[in-house]
């Protein structure tokens, strides 16, 4: 456990500007290596939700993440999963994101699962989470990381637009927008008030003004940022 270095967690709550990378849990050391030497990204994001999940590959990336003491941020492969985050977590993420998200009782599952007690109800075990030690103290690892895992819930329609604030419990650090799935709902809705996804982005941000949850957005390229920062979002995800 590093308790002294500033979390991904911590600079989310802050409001600070984090990036990350789309990666692949199939990528090699070199290949990550590169992409961490650049210094552009403060995480690096893998998927099991359109990807190939295996997860003994997960732990194998995790490890190496953490030899290069770099965040790992974690796709589920489906909301109703969600269950499933502790489990995930015990492979070495320190992060997940639950795709395709639009109840309150999704968001309330996922925390319950992602967090300890007492704010949540993870189960403990699992030899290859993140920052654990031989002399690991049950008490003491919950408190930290229930103060350093991060949680991410994927907007992706225009009913978990209208929801966003709803879902944005306390623990849920980020809302991460689809933009490609929110696109063909919005197509499907053409009489919904809102009509492109930056207009569903500068709701939720609006929505979620005086909230600890901040907004991630799926701009991709970095040609792009500064016209999401200066409509609020603060956290990216980006092809390096």
């Amino acid at each position: 456990m590093n308790k002294k270095a500033i979390s991904l967690k911590e600079k989310i709550n802050n409001g600070d500007i984090c990036v990350g990378a789309v990666t692949s849990v199939q990528a090699g050391r070199d290949e990550v290596k590169k992409i961490l030497e650049t210094g552009k990204y403060d995480y690096l994001s893998i998927d099991s939700q359109h990807a190939a999940f295996n997860e003994e590959k997960v732990v194998e990336f995790c490890q190496m993440m953490s030899d290069f003491n770099s965040h790992v941020q974690f796709r589920i492969k489906h909301t109703r999963h969600s269950y499933l985050i502790g489990n995930m977590l015990d492979l070495g993420p320190q992060g997940i994101e639950v795709p395709q998200v639009e109840l309150v009782e999704t968001a309330e599952e996922s925390v319950k699962n992602f967090y300890y007690p007492k704010i949540g109800a993870r189960s403990w075990g699992g030899t290859q989470r993140f920052g654990l030690t031989p002399d690991t103290d049950r008490v003491e690892y919950a408190k930290w990381w229930n103060q350093y895992g991060v949680l991410w819930l994927q907007i992706e329609s225009i009913y978990a637009v209208e929801k966003s604030r709803s879902v944005a419990l306390q623990g849920v650090d980020c809302l991460s927008f689809g933009p490609a799935d929110l696109t063909f709902n919005l197509e499907s809705n053409p009489s919904y008030s809102l009509k492109t996804v930056d207009e569903c982005v500068q709701e939720v941000v609006n929505k979620l003004a005086g909230l600890n949850t901040k907004v991630c957005f799926r701009n991709y390229t970095k040609e792009t940022r500064q016209k999401y920062i200066d409509m609020g979002v603060t956290v990216f995800l980006e092809r390096p």
